[in-house]
């Protein structure tokens, strides 16, 4: 596999590394710049850099709603001044080099398939559960995109009949709700309020399955509209060993409910953690170039 740089582009900074010789080489991260001229001056430099290792292209794994075809990275994210323009085509010339550019959620999901989690299976579900719920949606070895760029967008879900996915299926939000009901208003973090649950906090015990119900029932309903050969959950919660397990309960539940649903969706946690979206921005690359 030739040489390449890699980028991943997060709200507060950038990743780099070079993948040589099979290998992934990662680089010193830097703060993400607040003004789009210091965005250029940073990635150029530091491509600049990654040249010394005959990199033949860069790939790049970005927040937004990434259109492959006009190299626009359109949507919103922490980084406004990323979007709406033709940005791909602004850093190729910089650069002097082939650019790909990929949704962050989409690299992670790719890395998976291609040498993680899903390295057997052709097609998979990736949910990365962070302060929402987001993912990605893999079929035959390609993304699905959608036709508005929103395939992937789990957390845009209803889970009952007023919240999100992202408002129920989340550590973050678990916190948030055990935080506002007590009194006073308390500050636990997720994990602290899942250890609450484990010492017998009927609260804590509440939202923590109303959190694994949420994700189980998602879970269950993305089996039967895509039918994928595995499901991945990615994300800080994943490290938690009581994640699978509780939530295929919850999936058996749903199961003897609906006597028809024959088939048990396969549930695994991520292989990979920081370095997701590098690998999935070289396979991303390799797949467009």
């Amino acid at each position: 596999m030739k040489n390449l740089g890699l980028i991943d582009i997060g709200g507060t900074s950038i990743k780099f590394a070079v993948w040589k010789d099979n290998e992934l080489k990662k680089l010193k991260p830097v703060p993400t710049p607040s003004t789009l001229g210091e965005f250029y001056n940073v990635l150029t430099d530091q491509v600049e850099k990654m040249k010394q290792y005959q990199i033949v292209g860069v790939g790049i794994s970005s927040p937004g709603a990434v259109n492959k075809k006009t190299g626009v990275i359109e949507g919103a994210s922490a980084i406004p001044y990323i979007h709406n323009f033709k940005i791909q085509q602004a850093l190729e010339e910089r650069f002097g080099l082939p650019v790909s550019i990929e949704n962050d959620a989409n690299c992670a999901a790719l890395a998976e398939l291609d040498s993680g989690a899903g390295k057997d299976v052709d097609s998979l579900v990736f949910l990365i559960v962070g302060t929402g719920v987001g993912g990605s949606v893999i079929i035959d070895h390609k993304i699905w995109h959608g036709a508005h760029l929103f395939g992937g967008e789990f957390g845009y879900m209803l889970s009952d009949n007023k919240n999100t996915l992202s408002n129920l299926g989340t550590s973050v939000n678990v916190a948030n709700r055990y935080n506002i009901n007590s009194k006073p208003v308390s500050n636990y973090s997720g994990k602290e309020v899942f250890d609450l649950a484990k010492k017998g906090d009927e609260r804590a015990q509440k939202e923590v399955h109303t959190m694994y119900y949420a994700l189980a029932k998602s879970i269950y309903n993305l089996q039967y509209s895509f039918d994928p050969e595995l499901v991945v959950l990615g994300g800080a919660v994943s490290n938690n060993p009581d994640l699978i397990p509780a939530v295929n309960k919850e999936i058996e539940k749903i199961r003897k409910i609906v006597e028809i649903a024959s088939i048990k969706p396969q549930v695994v946690a991520c292989h990979y953690t920081d370095e997701a979206n590098l690998r999935g921005a070289l396979v991303d690359f390799n797949q467009q170039k």
